[in-house]
């Protein structure tokens, strides 16, 4: 999550990470935002209906490359999301200190309530 900030500011980039949480909707300020993260909720959802509608929106919209691309990125952080809860790896203090101010703007901490 770091490192898209990271980008996102080194190109001067305006966004709202807020969707991560469910605090805001749209597009992120990023470029094709809303359709990706539509693919990403469809491709983790289990409606396959849903999953096909979106796959043909970001193809036509993106291009077969960038449809495979986003495939990859969504299957890699759901797998690396999964190993690291299953196994209770944790997080780097170093990370969490250099990400604080942007968690919580994102409310992340709610969350340890959960667990």
């Amino acid at each position: 999550m770091a490192r898209l900030r990271e980008n996102l500011e080194q190109n001067e980039s305006e966004y709202d990470l807020g969707v991560i949480t469910g605090a805001s909707d749209g597009d992120v300020g990023i470029e094709h935002g809303a359709i990706l993260m539509e693919y990403a909720e469809a491709a983790l959802g289990g409606d396959i209906q849903r999953l096909n509608n979106t796959r043909e929106t970001v193809i036509n919209t993106l291009g077969e490359e960038a449809c495979g691309d986003a495939a990859g990125v969504i299957s890699t952080f759901n797998a690396i999301d999964r190993v690291a809860d299953a196994t209770g790896i944790p997080v780097e203090e170093w990370k969490l200190e250099s990400s604080e101010d942007f968690l919580t703007s994102l409310g992340i901490e709610k969350f340890k309530e959960l667990h």
